[in-house]
């Protein structure tokens, strides 16, 4: 398909997402300027309205037993009263969980951070329970409702839903006569023991379940742990299905990387986030984060914010943590639900959203190497009513490094805001705006003299081989996403991203390392210059309709989605000659103008348009079968502007997914799927003929469990990831390639991720990959990919004292190994593995906050990275010495 061809399907989606936006804002802005009255209310609301004004009798619970007698730490005190105050703030319901017990059923409301006081009126109407909690809100991520039919014996339906704006609803509905309901405090939120009544006597409609107590006893004291996100566990994802889906339920391995974790290790990078979940990383000052999994290179296109494309043009350098609430790492295919990816996997950063209650926190930093970090996050309503909400981050680094004349200085400004149209309907805007410079582009050290001996001695892990200059990235992004509940079964979301990043070029250029000479000291260099700045945009435009229905006794959740995106990418480079430099004795600022070599000046247009579909089928309540499918046509138009010329390419590619869940007990899912991946591949052969897009096929049976109360993730996948139509030299016609090369990669993965007892947190993980060449026509089969370590492990764990004298201090432990791996492509040499070791202190008390950070505790020296093809022309990176960060925080 023509790159113009795409267009077309560009403004007819453009067409589209404008006609549902202005039907829904259209429809729903008179809204905006009178209250909502009763007359607007969705059915299901009224029915709930006119159910209460029929109750014969009301009463306030006196009596609550306590569930466990325990101090909690994050808990507060929920005092009941007869009457609510004018001014009570509305506490978030943000989750509802059914258990199974020995008597009956437990109902779980999970609470917000920002609990207060309740009233709860409780009330039987024929076999119904009734609870209304009227200074309380259901927020779902998925919708308002909960619905659960037949969740234990003798309890045909739970629901849960909101009456109005100030008032939610719990319905428990027995077989003949309404259950016994008892009320319980717990460290997972507001607990309703259900205990179904067994006797076939018709109970009258004005009959109540009273707890035995005097109506004249004062108000008592309920307390509701909130959720104060400071654990490590999460059970729903958003990136393995697009919607917000259980991780047991989907049947591929998801990882997520938690806020707190993030927070607790002190990270600033991307990269040394995913060091928790057993992904090769590199990183080093003035590039870019680049990460392999399960094998294979999953950078740079392969990295999405909250579920579009962000930095698949690159700029992860500029990336950074301050407005991320947590990374969700999808391993394996993702092409059937977001279209061009790499065969190992996906990140998702997911963005900090705005909170209905104020909340208000700083933080500020100091560390070796003069670095300094401040940061703020703001949030809270902009509305009376609480309908428009904001979100406020930004943050300043200034920091040297290890290696000399560096110096990086990086800030962000990101902002979100949302707003509640209706009840329906909701409208999020997010952007931010960074600004990267660093002194330097970090050129690493020669392989003679780090990774192997040379006569003239080790050179300085702080050496610097380059040209000292400053490079400067600017980085902006803006999104809004539309969301829509038709009812409580059907919703509409359209998304739009836009990413802009420009590179602001160093007439001076860089001083790139070529190859050590014989002498073993004096290192040739190449003048590289960026000519002028250069620019990346990209853009993304998604629109997903979600489903739920029944087909017999099947339940299904279907999603039907389209998307489309453009990039470009304009820029222009020299190639110079270069003086020397010799690697014990520099001298900087002789890189000299040198003799061109060759120099380019381009641009290229990239379409990519999408259709897919998914079904998440429950085959019963124990088995689910996942369906998905999505075809992609893809257009570049690649100019060549010194030339004049320009060439198109296109391909199409069509990326299934099957997968089984089979959940013997609630707890534990064991599954089995089948995958694709596909990325477009740019250029021709001998004879003129399109590459085929690179394809990856994976097979992946696993296993996962929730224990100790959902406190405790354990996962277990063992994979099979063959890449195909790899690009190989052409044998028969020199100066050209084939796509006809394969890989092949066959491991197993294990993480373990939650809270093991109060105060104990722990985030572990292990991978086996042996990924290998299994078609070339240069490199000998059975050679294993370079830089993909067969070995991964990483184990960090907290403890912080919940109770007693001791209270609020911590400390945390890290251990990060990485096996060794192959520089070069045939394995002639290796780098070897490491260690690391990482520690943390903590005291958190209130408000209050102090962190002290040891990254490589012991100082061990180890590389992370290296490129070259003999160990002459090798460049290799160090990882970072021993680092050591102190960090105070407020919350106001």
């Amino acid at each position: 398909m023509k790159p113009q061809r795409l267009n077309y399907f560009f403004w007819q989606s453009v067409l589209v997402t404008t006609s549902v936006m202005g039907m829904f804002i259209g429809k729903l802005l008179p809204a905006i300027a009178r209250p909502i009255r009763t007359a607007e209310i969705p059915d299901y609301q009224q029915q709930l309205l006119a159910q209460e004004t029929i109750t014969n009798s009301v009463v306030p619970i006196i009596k609550i037993r306590s569930f466990k007698q325990i101090e909690h730490p994050f808990a507060q005190k929920l005092v009941q009263s007869l009457s609510i105050p004018s001014e009570t703030q509305v506490i978030l319901v943000t989750a509802v969980k059914l258990n199974n017990t020995s008597k009956g059923l437990e109902v779980i409301l999970q609470t917000g951070v920002n609990s207060q006081r309740l009233q709860l009126t409780l009330k039987t109407e024929g076999n119904s329970y009734v609870a209304d909690i009227p200074n309380a809100q259901l927020r779902l991520t998925n919708g308002n409702i909960f619905r659960q039919q037949k969740p234990a014996p003798g309890i045909p339906l739970v629901t849960v839903t909101n009456v109005d704006a100030n008032t939610m609803r719990i319905t428990v509905t027995g077989e003949a006569l309404a259950p016994t309901v008892e009320l319980f405090d717990s460290d997972e939120g507001l607990v309703f023991g259900v205990t179904s009544t067994t006797s076939t006597a018709q109970q009258p409609a004005s009959s109540l379940q009273k707890p035995s107590s005097s109506e004249n006893q004062a108000p008592i004291e309920l307390e509701v742990i909130g959720s104060p996100d400071t654990g490590y566990n999460s059970t729903n994802t958003s990136v393995g299905t697009r919607t917000n889906t259980p991780l047991r339920d989907i049947p591929q391995t998801v990882n997520v990387i938690p806020q707190q974790v993030i927070k607790d290790q002190h990270i600033l990078y991307i990269g040394d986030a995913l060091k928790n979940v057993s992904t090769s990383t590199e990183r080093y000052p003035g590039s870019q984060d680049r990460f392999i999994i399960r094998g294979f290179n999953s950078s740079f296109g392969n990295i999405l914010i909250d579920g579009l494309r962000g930095f698949s043009l690159g700029g992860s350098a500029a990336l950074n943590l301050n407005n991320i609430e947590r990374i969700e790492v999808l391993r394996g295919p993702a092409s059937v639900l977001y279209g061009r990816a790499g065969l190992g996997g996906i990140v998702n950063l997911v963005t900090k959203p705005p909170l209905k209650d104020p909340y208000y926190a700083a933080d500020f930093s100091v560390g070796n190497y003069d670095s300094y970090r401040g940061s703020v996050d703001f949030s809270g309503p902009l509305t009376t009513n609480k309908n428009v909400a904001y979100r406020f981050n930004a943050s300043y680094l200034n920091s040297d490094s290890f290696i000399d004349f560096y110096n990086e200085e990086r800030y962000q400004f990101a902002g979100a805001l949302s707003w509640d149209i209706d009840p329906d309907t909701k409208l999020t805007f997010n952007g931010s705006y960074g600004d990267y410079n660093s002194s330097l582009a970090n050129e690493g050290l020669p392989a003679i003299g780090t990774l192997y001996p040379n006569p003239n001695g080790k050179v300085p892990i702080s050496r610097y081989i380059g040209q000292v200059g400053t490079t400067d990235t600017i980085t902006t992004r803006l999104s809004y996403k539309l969301e829509h509940r038709f009812n409580e079964n059907w919703s509409i979301e359209n998304a739009f991203g836009a990413l802009i990043v420009k590179s602001i070029g160093n007439p001076i250029g860089r001083g790139v390392p070529i190859e050590l000479q014989p002498d073993n000291e004096t290192l040739t260099r190449r003048r590289f210059v960026q000519g002028g700045d250069s620019f990346q945009n990209g853009y993304d435009l998604n629109t997903l309709v979600t489903g739920r229905f029944k087909t017999g006794s099947l339940q299904h959740q279907l999603i039907v989605g389209t998307e489309y995106g453009w990039s470009f990418v304009n820029g222009a480079n020299q190639n110079f000659t270069a003086n020397s430099i010799n690697v014990f004795n520099p001298v900087y600022g002789q890189l000299g103008n040198g003799t061109l070599l060759g120099q380019s000046k381009y641009s290229t247009i990239a379409d990519n348009l999408g259709v897919y579909a998914q079904d998440l089928i429950a085959l019963s309540q124990n088995l689910k079968l996942v369906l998905g499918g999505r075809y992609d046509w893809t257009g570049d138009t690649d100019r060549d502007k010194l030339a004049l010329t320009s060439s198109e390419s296109s391909s199409q590619a069509f990326s299934p997914r099957v997968g089984l869940v089979y959940q013997p007990i609630k707890p534990i899912s064991l599954y089995a799927s089948y995958a694709r991946s596909f990325i477009p591949q740019t250029g021709v052969t001998a004879t003129g003929q399109a590459f085929q897009p690179q394809r990856g096929t994976q097979y992946e049976v696993g296993a996962k469990a929730d224990l100790l109360g959902d406190k405790i993730s354990v996962d277990l996948a063992l994979f099979d990831l063959t890449q195909s139509n790899i690009l190989t030299n052409d044998p028969n016609n020199s100066g050209f390639a084939i796509p006809v090369g394969e890989a092949n990669s066959k491991g197993v993965e294990l993480f373990v991720t939650g809270e093991i007892s109060p105060g104990w947190n722990v985030i572990a993980s292990y991978t086996y990959a042996d990924p290998r060449v299994t078609e070339d026509n240069s490199i000998p089969v059975g050679k294993q990919l370079p830089g993909a370590a067969q070995n991964i492990a990483s184990l960090w764990t907290t403890y912080i004292i919940p109770k007693g004298n001791l209270k609020g201090f911590g400390a945390g432990l890290g251990l990060y190994y990485v096996g060794d791996r192959f520089v070069d492509s045939v394995n002639t040499f290796k780098l070897p593995s490491y260690l690391r070791t990482d520690a943390a202190l903590f005291y958190r008390q209130g408000k209050f906050d102090a962190a002290l950070n040891f990254q490589n505790l012991f100082d061990v020296n180890y590389f992370e990275t290296a490129f070259g093809s003999t160990p002459t022309d090798t460049t290799v990176y160090y990882g970072y010495p021993f680092t050591v960060n102190f960090t105070l925080g407020w919350k106001f």
